[in-house]
């Protein structure tokens, strides 16, 4: 059955979501000392502050780009209303919140003693996760011709292990993030990204299943091999 109402189409739609996290991070970098009261010795943002931003901003650089170069949508368009409940978790959650607490200068990413192994350590994860997630998606594209609905059997990294390693793989970059910029507000999104992936990873296994029948080597783990 199709929706009725305006619609809107789903790659203008990821674009909007992924637009809000891209302004919002800059500003309030560029824009602490008026948005914050900021102590008299304060030298600028730290340098978990800026790699924090840089992070963050890479990774939403990196989906705008996949949107628009990369991804092949099976649906055309969604109901024009939905552009606003979808745009609200990334504006709003990795947008405004972590953004406000990560630039702050009582933050914990405001410190100067950060241990330079745990940042390393947090930066080759990143550069893995968001790779990896990359590479995922390119093989998820070939799996779609152009104009088609017809989908074939996902294969690369990660698909023998989960069925969504592209999720997998979000998750770990930003475990990453969290691992440099250390506020419980980069926890409460991965959490609530998490767990919104790891419904969606279960139900592609049940479509997987469904729509390719024998030619699909069913998974155990959707999302986390040996947990979920």
């Amino acid at each position: 059955m199709h929706s009725t109402g305006p619609q809107i189409a789903w790659r203008t739609v990821f674009i909007i979501e992924y637009l809000g996290p891209l302004l919002i991070h800059p500003l309030f970098y560029y824009l602490r000392p008026y948005i914050y009261t900021l102590p008299t010795f304060d030298n600028g943002p730290s340098t978990l502050q800026t790699l924090s931003l840089w992070m963050i901003v890479l990774h939403f650089l990196k989906r705008e780009l996949e949107t628009l170069f990369v991804h092949r949508f099976s649906l055309a368009t969604m109901p024009f209303l939905n552009v606003f409940k979808n745009s609200a978790h990334y504006w709003l959650f990795s947008g405004v919140l972590i953004a406000y607490f990560t630039y702050s200068p009582s933050s914990p990413t405001a410190a100067t003693d950060a241990s330079p192994l745990l940042t390393y350590s947090a930066v080759a994860l990143y550069v893995f996760s968001e790779l990896a997630n990359l590479s995922t998606h390119l093989s998820l594209r070939s799996l779609r011709r152009p104009g088609s609905t017809e989908r074939g059997v996902p294969r690369g990294l990660g698909f023998d292990w989960v069925t969504c390693p592209n999720y997998t793989f979000e998750s770990m970059a930003w475990i990453a993030i969290l691992l440099v910029n250390r506020h419980w507000s980069t926890a409460l999104f991965i959490v609530i990204a998490v767990g919104q992936m790891a419904l969606w990873a279960k139900k592609k296994e049940r479509r997987y299943r469904k729509e390719l029948g024998g030619k699909y080597k069913a998974k155990k783990f959707a999302m986390v091999p040996g947990i979920w």
